[in-house]
């Protein structure tokens, strides 16, 4: 650990020190101290990293490091940041929307508003599929827990089954009057879930490429959607028809709503009852279950609600970082990572006492976020997949 206070000596400088962090590509994280005159209250920084060698606390001095850890005790604030561990810039040409990575950690998967959805080489970005089908942009894709096929959906309101050994298109499934926004995949598969413009959430059996029913029907939007299950302690209410046997692994599970009129809803997944309805401070771009109990969501104005479903009426806490949208969340270790319009991405683990900063992105937003054990994969306007390893910090 390294403590940067102004030297005694040189008295040409003052007791105050800044210190900006530059975000850079290819893997590096670029730290410039410099002091300005005044000699009133000293503030000390506390820096760490895995890379620094010789740091000399000169003005314009520049250090290079792929992790810094940067704490102001006097604030009670710390943070560290994270370069990229590699950037991949030839799978897509135009902004990438949406990526995801397969169980085993060997591909991945992205759409882009080039038009295109592609497989790659996790490791190293080769691309490997094109998958074409989709009529205008597509939203989300995913993949089954298999990691060999994927499930995707468009503005053309289409989801589509796609094998990701050949690229072929197994399944379409029609239904939806709106482009789709987002999708869930109920425990191994043999059922989805997706969200609409249209306003409306639907199941689907994937043997038969059949809609087992419209889940909700919000009247807006349907911008995100999640599927967890249950703690025990909470009542999901008793389905009013006898559940299709095609119906798989729905027991037990809620189903979460971001909705575009603000609202938040949560209902059983096989019963189709009500949990709770949530109002929030804008509409709701994103959400993910943190445990049986507890969720996320996160808004346009850059909030990110905890909510604990066994008293939903007040959040657990409110993040509000920048008023840039969240756009996504992800549960994480013991805590979550998030991303926004502003270009941040960072991670929030509760065990620790400093938020871990994602750089590379600058202003261009962060769609989407994806892991596999220790590696983070994001997704950005500009066009570029990075890759972090947390082994770095």
């Amino acid at each position: 650990m390294l403590e940067l206070k102004p030297s005694s000596v040189d008295s040409k400088f003052s007791t105050t020190m800044q210190a900006y962090v530059f975000l850079r590509c290819f893997c590096t994280a670029w730290v410039l101290t410099s002091f300005f005159p005044s000699y009133s209250d000293l503030d000390t920084v506390l820096i760490t990293s895995n890379m620094i060698a010789n740091f000399c606390c000169e003005p314009a001095r520049w250090v290079q490091t792929k992790s810094i850890h940067i704490s102001c005790p006097k604030e009670s604030a710390s943070s560290k940041f994270l370069a990229p561990y590699t950037t991949f810039s030839r799978i897509h040409t135009k902004s990438i929307t949406c990526l995801d990575i397969s169980s085993g950690g060997g591909l991945g998967v992205s759409s882009s508003t080039d038009g295109t959805m592609k497989i790659w080489q996790a490791s190293n970005g080769e691309l490997r599929r094109v998958l074409e089908g989709h009529v205008f942009d597509v939203n989300c894709c995913r993949f089954f827990p298999s990691g060999l096929v994927v499930l995707s959906g468009g503005m053309d309101a289409q989801l589509k089954i796609w094998s990701a050994e050949d690229a072929s298109c197994v399944v379409t499934f029609k239904g939806h009057k709106g482009g789709i926004l987002d999708t869930a995949i109920v425990d191994r598969g043999r059922n989805v879930v997706s969200g609409s413009r249209d306003g409306t959430a639907r199941l689907w059996d994937c043997g038969r490429s059949a809609c087992l029913g419209v889940l909700a029907d919000c009247g807006s939007s349907i911008n995100g959607v999640a599927v967890g299950a249950a703690d025990n302690s909470i009542n999901l209410g008793t389905p009013e028809q006898m559940p299709s046997e095609r119906e798989v692994g729905t027991e037990a599970k809620m189903l979460l709503l971001a909705r575009e009129d603000k609202k938040l809803q949560c209902l059983g997944l096989q019963s189709r009852q009500p949990v709770f309805l949530f109002i929030g401070s804008d509409a709701f771009n994103c959400c993910t279950f943190l445990s049986g109990f507890l969720l996320l969501a996160g808004t346009q104005d850059g909030n990110i609600y905890q909510l604990d479903v066994r008293s939903p009426g007040a959040p657990v806490q409110v993040i509000h970082r920048s008023g840039a949208p969240v756009l996504s969340l992800l549960s994480f270790r013991d805590g979550f990572i998030a991303s926004q319009g502003d270009g941040s991405c960072f991670i929030v683990q509760q065990d620790l006492d400093y938020v871990t900063e994602l750089t590379g992105a600058d202003c261009d937003p962060v769609y989407k976020v994806a892991t596999w054990e220790k590696q983070i994969y994001t997704c950005c306007r500009d066009g570029l997949v990075r890759r972090y390893q947390l082994s770095d910090l």
